[in-house]
């Protein structure tokens, strides 16, 4: 053999190496559960409504799949008439969504503005040293 070590031999420690590395750059950020959840699309308002019919019609069935596919092929059978409620009711639950999240976001700002008034507080602070300074000279 001429090269010396196989490629077999030179591969097993990178990549051994490689996946490590690809592990702790794939840190997940922390989900905030303040956070409003995204609104459901009409096809999913509808599903509401259909898996409790489906459930009713079909008691002993236990699979996710099955509800899943007949709702879609129920869904692609109907008319934009026939869907239009659906998407009023995921269109009224986007507008919902979307103040929620404004007033979310408001209240993220105001809690970088907590963290600012925690230094207001220590500059407050640092006015009540003074101050008590002044008493102390006023005092005296």
């Amino acid at each position: 053999m001429k090269g010396g070590k196989s490629k077999a031999d030179s591969r097993n420690p990178d990549s051994k190496l490689s996946v490590k590395k690809r592990k702790q750059k794939r840190e997940k950020k922390a989900k905030d559960p303040n956070k409003p959840k995204r609104p459901p699309s009409a096809f999913f308002v509808f599903m509401e409504e259909f898996r409790k019919q489906f459930k009713e019609e079909n008691p002993n069935n236990k699979l996710v799949a099955v509800v899943g596919k007949a709702a879609g092929d129920k869904w692609k059978s109907f008319t934009d008439e026939e869907k239009a409620p659906y998407v009023a009711r995921a269109e009224k639950r986007k507008q919902d969504y979307e103040r929620q999240m404004q007033a979310y976001n408001r209240r993220l700002e105001g809690g970088h503005g907590e963290e600012g008034s925690d230094k207001s507080k220590s500059e407050v602070n640092d006015d009540d040293e003074e101050g008590s300074g002044e008493e102390e000279e006023d005092d005296e």
